[in-house]
């Protein structure tokens, strides 16, 4: 599996041949560029998950590209001239060969006065330990979803949602064999440091908490 961070909670994860992008929002960058998209996977409808001004022109260079959102976010996107293929949680489906799974259900709480949208974690690939070439999971916005045998874990670093100590006991409920840091664009350097650095003294034994490098691709054996 190789994972390529494009800012924020953006990744593009190629796997068993399989082209797939997540996420692309209004703080990520260079996802336009790309082709060969196989699909473009959406977790919720908020403007730093999917940047509805720059979707089409993606589209449009990934024609036959399949676009699958989280059933709310595929409402608002259809109402803007954009047909997306709901995905609900337990749902299943096949993108050029690889799994891809809906979980969850529910944006984390923000605050009380606020309304919850809908957030669907995905599920891409099979796990090692059922044969595959590992388990990625990006859970969106939420720290509910804990699935079991997950091998690569997305894992949002900073949010208005959580604070660091909810960030490091959702990494040891789902302790996975790697876990890469995403959703980090709202802290300067100095604070992801800071961040990035309880995960890592406080993760799982079992758990290589790995940071990206200069926006390389991170192969993931």
């Amino acid at each position: 599996m190789r994972l390529t961070h494009l800012g924020h909670s953006c990744l593009l994860v190629e796997v068993d041949g399989a082209r797939l992008l997540v996420d692309p929002g209004a703080f990520s960058q260079g996802f336009e560029e790309l082709g060969g998209l196989d699909a473009v996977l959406i977790t919720h409808q908020h403007a730093d998950h999917v940047d509805v001004e720059r979707l089409p022109a993606l589209l449009e260079a990934n024609d036959g590209a399949l676009l699958v959102a989280e059933p709310e976010t595929a409402a608002e996107l259809r109402q803007a001239g954009i047909e997306a293929q709901p995905l609900h949680a337990g749902d299943e489906l096949e993108i050029a060969g690889v799994p891809v799974r809906g979980a969850g259900g529910r944006h984390a709480v923000i605050h009380p006065d606020v309304p919850r949208v809908g957030n669907v974690g995905l599920l891409i690939g099979t796990s090692r330990a059922d044969g595959g070439q590992g388990l990625l999971l990006h859970p969106g916005d939420a720290y509910d979803v804990v699935p079991a045998d997950v091998d690569v874990l997305a894992l949002p670093l900073n949010a208005p949602w959580a604070k660091v100590s909810e960030t490091i006991d959702y990494l040891r409920a789902v302790a996975p064999a790697v876990a890469v840091p995403i959703h980090d664009a709202l802290v300067q350097p100095m604070a992801r440091a800071m961040y990035l650095g309880h995960c890592t003294r406080l993760a799982p034994e079992s758990t290589s908490v790995t940071d990206w490098s200069g926006g390389q691709p991170l192969d993931v054996p």
